[in-house]
């Protein structure tokens, strides 16, 4: 038998919590561990705790509400996203995965479902970073032990607590959890122990599904990525007695050198591949000097691991070269390699949209989100619903409400398949 989510308890959801760090502009900004995350938090409380749901808290203030089974001693199925936005954020990233885990449990209470394993919906403490970065803080720390090396010490729990705010360098991410009523007990932290399989639903963030006329994206992978840095060096000196043919100028050198990267990918042929260019430093960045030296990124992401190398090996041939009389030096940010979620999650998630008679495909993730790091510790898998236009991360971030419901009877669904297993 298939169950199907209320679309009327969903659209309130979606309007109750669009109140907490409501801009005025359609849209959001609601910083991790903030006032207006407290009152999303509460919000959630208040709801789950009337169905009867377990409200738990960590020491990183993840909250956890579960409805207990009813054969003791089984692993948990968890439903996570997070509260907190970008600034001018929309209504709809990360929070649709907490109401989605939310509707999920309400339908669970309203229509009786029996169900063996206790079910849990999960709120992750900053995945944005917008305020204490980096993006991913809490899943890096929480999923540490068994993330690869280089990724994992990027997100140490010593270094993460001394993370400052970017509005208040006097504050910390430490200061703020300590300040935080929901920073509970370590012992309750997400663990392999006691949960056997993690969900998250997410607005796509892009166009793909839009544009193919899907309800649905079965989320087979997040992709790979690399991201460098790319820097010029020149001479600086006065803009107005320089003459032009003696100029080492470093921002010139820099315009160049991004004019060859992206000719020289594009020739790669690969319409699914993708790469940004969207931090620039200028020194010394006046307007009466030519810059002597320029810092700009590269991100780029792929499935194939065979394709990134092919765009690194571009990137690489600009380390040491000389533009315009400038040197250039390439150096490794970071990087991560594609993430596949559990084919058997893919595969629930794939039959109760097909069951559901609601229109799926399948799809990779290019953006980053705390499935990822979770899926190191236990079989986890995400499901997107649509963003109208491909915008997010933006005031105008919109999904309708018929989708967002559409995608919690697949989560519903897919979660009480998993239950059987």
């Amino acid at each position: 038998m298939m169950f199907k989510c209320s679309k009327n308890r969903m659209e309130d959801k979606i309007k109750t919590f669009a109140q907490y760090g409501a801009t005025g502009n359609g849209g959001i900004t609601r910083y991790a561990l903030s006032p207006e995350a407290n009152q999303a938090r509460g919000e959630f409380v208040k709801r789950m705790e009337a169905i009867g749901a377990i409200i738990e808290t960590d020491d990183l203030a993840n909250m956890y509400a579960t409805l207990e089974g009813t054969e003791p001693g089984l692993k948990r199925i968890v439903m996570g996203s997070h509260v907190d936005s970008v600034k001018n954020g929309g209504n709809y990233d990360g929070i649709l995965g907490v109401m989605t885990g939310m509707e999920v449990l309400e339908t669970i209470a309203e229509n009786n479902i029996p169900h063996r394993h206790p079910i849990t919906v999960m709120i992750w403490t900053n995945e944005e970073g917008s305020l204490y970065p980096p993006a991913l803080m809490v899943s890096g720390v929480v999923c540490n032990d068994v993330l690869p090396a280089d990724i994992a010490g990027k997100y140490k729990m010593e270094d993460m607590l001394k993370s400052k705010s970017v509005l208040d360098k006097t504050k910390t991410f430490k200061d703020a959890l300590d300040a935080s009523p929901y920073k509970g007990e370590k012992k309750n932290r997400l663990n392999p122990d006691d949960y056997m399989a993690m969900f998250e639903l997410h607005v796509e963030q892009g166009p793909i599904l839009e544009d193919a006329k899907n309800d649905i994206g079965v989320v087979t992978c997040v992709l790979g990525m690399f991201n460098y840095r790319i820097r010029f060096f020149g001479q600086a000196d006065h803009a107005g007695t320089t003459p032009m043919h003696k100029r080492q100028d470093a921002l010139y050198a820099a315009a160049k050198g991004l004019c060859y990267l992206h000719e020289e990918i594009d020739k790669l042929g690969r319409p699914e591949l993708v790469y940004t260019t969207g931090e620039i430093v200028c020194h010394p960045c006046v307007h009466t000097v030519i810059p002597d030296m320029i810092d700009f990124s590269i991100d780029v992401r792929h499935e194939d691991p065979e394709v990134r190398q092919k765009v690194l090996d571009i990137v690489k041939s600009l380390d040491g070269k000389e533009i315009e009389r400038c040197r250039c030096e390439v150096e490794l940010a970071w990087a991560r390699d594609t993430v596949y979620f559990d084919e058997e999650l893919v595969g629930f998630v794939k039959d109760s949209a097909d069951e559901l008679g609601i229109s799926n495909q399948y799809i990779n993730s290019g953006a980053g989100h705390d499935a990822q790091f979770a899926s190191y510790m236990m079989p986890t898998t995400m499901i997107f619903v649509p963003s109208k236009d491909g915008h997010s991360h933006c005031e105008p971030e919109y999904t309708s409400v018929e989708q967002c419901t559409a995608g919690a009877s697949v989560m519903l669904n897919a979660v009480l398949k998993t239950d059987k297993k």
